[in-house]
Order: structure tokens, then C-alpha cells, then sequence
């Protein structure tokens, strides 16, 4: 066989192979495409599962509201785990000068002075020139006064607005904690709850959950525990009964991809065991702990988390469990962080319907 024949028969076996694996792929039929939005709303309520997105995945996006609802449209998006600081952007906080602010000062530093940096307390805001510090100090004071004197009525205004577009919030991410002074912790629920949402999310601590539970009683309302690497710690290895013990309102915000990436374990037999008091989960896909490349975020389906499994799961036993899309993987060039949170959502519904 000389060359030109058989570089021809590769590509037809290339073309063929090609062919196959666009008709096989998501169990046998042609690639789904997102659900429509309709009447221009979106909808991502795929196979009974109620999936949808973290605002923290447009993270590199300009804020304010038009410009979520607008992300939530272009990526078929109806289901919004909504970030505190976008919630208060749209609603006219002042802005935040720290992404600024930290860029200049480490900017400033060479690559060993980074790293020291990095180890040291405090992080790099402990290399902040005293203006820098005047900065943050003048912001804080400046969001202090802000929250103390929300104009509620404009807090329905932008939850009407989402309503609108068929767009539903189950939680704001306000991050109370143990170290939150009651005016802080209260603020954060009555946001919440006058955005229609059903929980407030903040990191899991046994401390936290005893701080602010009270709170989440009085508004009836849950206080979700989100996971980054506890599970991996002696503290939580034999999981967050000790957490959830603390009151039925403590419920589980469970981020099953970091779950996986930094235990290896398989995030079924979680949700198995603690689905009534899982509320959402954050739904992404990563190496697990023993690859080459350990915990790292994957493009959906590149990964070694068992997705598919964890959503035909909540499908089939647990819909009432909210699973929100938070973007991690990086970026191409070529693509941006609305694009890949729409071609999430397209992944989520070939698995689903």
C-alpha cells in the first residue's frame, strides 16, 4: 500500500469514526440541544431535575442586573444559586475596589516573594500600602451604610424582575459566619428571604452552623453548609452529622466535584445517606486525588467525577434536590464563561432526557 492510499483510508476512517461516535454519544442518539427558552424565558428543568447555575461562574463577566439576566438567557439558565455581591450590585452597593486593590499589590512582587505571600497570615493583604488599606476600610464603611439602609422596596423590585424572565432563586450566598455580628447574620437572611429564596450558604464549621442556625429558625429558612475540602479532614472524614445535628434548618449546599477530587470517595453513597438534608449541590467534574494531575477541574465529561451517575441519581430518587452548574474548568480563548455554562447545561439535559 503506498502512501496516498493509505493516508485516504485513514481519513474515510476518520470521517466514519466520526460519524459513529456523534450518533452514539449520550446513549445511543445524536447530541441534544438546550431546551429552548420559552417565550424567551429560559428553562433548565431537564428529565424533572431542576438544574441550573452558581453566579459565581460569571465571575469574569461585567455585573449588574440586566446583565445576569442576560447571562441566565444566553445559557438557558432558569435556576440561580445567586452570589451576594451580584445580588448587591444590582441593587446599587458600592463598588469593590479588592480585585483592583490585591492585582496592583501582587503585581508588585516577584514570583518568590508570591509564593511567601501566599503562606504567610494574613495573604497578601498584608502587603497593602496604608492608601490601599484606606481603600478597603473607606469600601467597608461605605457597604456597611448601604446594608444598613437597603431600600427593601427595591429588593422586590429585582426579585420581581427575575420572576419576569422565569427566572427562580433558591439561594443567596451571603456567607454569614461564627465571626458575623447578629445585625450581619440578620441582614443576610431577610436579603434571602425577600429575594424568595430558601437558604443562605456559607463554608461548613461546626461554629458557623451553631452561630447562625438561631437565625435560620426565626426566618424558616435553611443555613447550607458548602464543602470545599472537609471531607478530606479529620474533623468531617465520617461526614457532617455533627454538623447537621445542630438543627434541622442546617442543611447540606454538598459540592460533590470537590467532594470527589479531594477523597476519591464516590459522591452516590453521600447522597444516598444524606439526601433529606442535602438542599443543593454544586455540579461540576474533576480528577480525583490519585490522577497525575490530582483535583483538577475538567470541561463536563473529561473528568473522572461520576456525573452522570450523581445526576440520573437525583433523577430518578432525589428531584428535589437543586444541582447548580459552578464553572471552574478554564476557559479557551476562543469561548467565555456564559458559553460554557450554556454548553453545561446542554451536557446536563443529554443525560437527562
Amino acid at each position: 500500500m503506498n502512501r496516498r492510499n493509505f493516508l485516504g483510508m485513514c481519513a474515510a476512517a476518520l470521517v466514519g469514526l466520526a460519524l459513529v461516535t456523534s450518533m452514539s454519544s449520550c446513549g445511543g442518539q445524536a447530541s441534544t440541544p438546550a431546551a429552548k427558552p420559552v417565550d424567551g424565558k429560559p428553562n433548565s428543568n431537564f428529565g424533572g431535575v431542576h438544574m441550573g447555575a452558581i453566579t459565581y461562574s460569571w465571575r469574569d463577566m461585567p455585573g449588574g442586573l440586566e446583565n445576569l439576566i442576560k447571562y441566565c438567557k444566553d445559557a438557558n439558565v432558569s435556576n440561580l444559586e445567586l452570589m451576594g455581591n451580584d445580588l448587591e450590585t444590582a441593587l446599587g452597593a458600592p463598588e469593590n475596589p479588592q480585585s483592583a486593590i490585591f492585582s496592583a499589590a501582587f503585581a508588585r512582587l516577584d514570583e518568590d516573594a508570591r509564593s511567601k505571600v501566599r503562606s504567610q497570615p494574613g495573604g497578601i493583604a498584608s502587603i497593602l500600602t496604608d492608601e490601599e488599606k484606606k481603600q478597603m476600610s473607606d469600601y467597608n464603611e461605605a457597604l456597611a451604610n448601604f446594608r444598613k439602609n437597603m431600600d427593601w422596596n427595591k429588593v422586590e423590585e429585582v426579585r420581581k424582575r427575575f420572576e419576569a424572565e422565569g427566572i427562580s432563586i433558591h439561594i443567596v450566598k451571603t456567607q454569614p459566619g461564627a465571626s458575623s455580628s447578629d445585625e450581619e447574620i440578620e441582614y443576610a437572611f431577610k436579603l434571602a428571604k425577600a429575594m424568595g429564596a430558601k437558604g443562605v450558604t456559607a463554608e461548613m464549621s461546626i461554629d458557623n452552623a451553631k452561630r447562625c442556625a438561631p437565625f435560620a429558625e426565626k426566618y424558616d429558612m435553611y443555613y447550607c453548609m458548602h464543602n470545599h475540602f472537609q471531607y478530606a479532614t479529620p474533623e468531617f472524614e465520617a461526614g457532617p452529622d455533627e454538623v447537621l445535628a445542630v438543627s434541622p434548618n442546617v442543611m447540606l449546599n454538598f459540592d460533590f466535584g470537590h467532594y470527589y477530587g479531594s477523597t476519591g470517595k464516590n459522591p452516590c453513597d453521600f447522597i444516598e445517606k444524606y439526601h433529606d438534608r442535602i438542599f443543593s449541590m454544586h455540579t461540576k467534574d474533576k480528577t480525583g486525588p490519585d490522577a497525575q494531575t490530582p483535583n483538577e477541574n475538567q470541561v463536563w465529561g473529561q473528568g473522572q467525577t461520576p456525573l452522570d451517575d450523581v445526576l440520573k441519581l437525583v433523577q430518578s430518587k432525589y428531584p428535589q434536590i437543586y444541582c447548580d452548574a459552578e464553572l471552574e474548568y478554564q476557559i479557551a480563548p476562543w469561548s467565555n464563561s456564559v458559553k460554557e455554562v450554556a454548553t453545561c447545561m446542554k451536557y446536563a439535559r443529554s443525560v437527562l432526557e
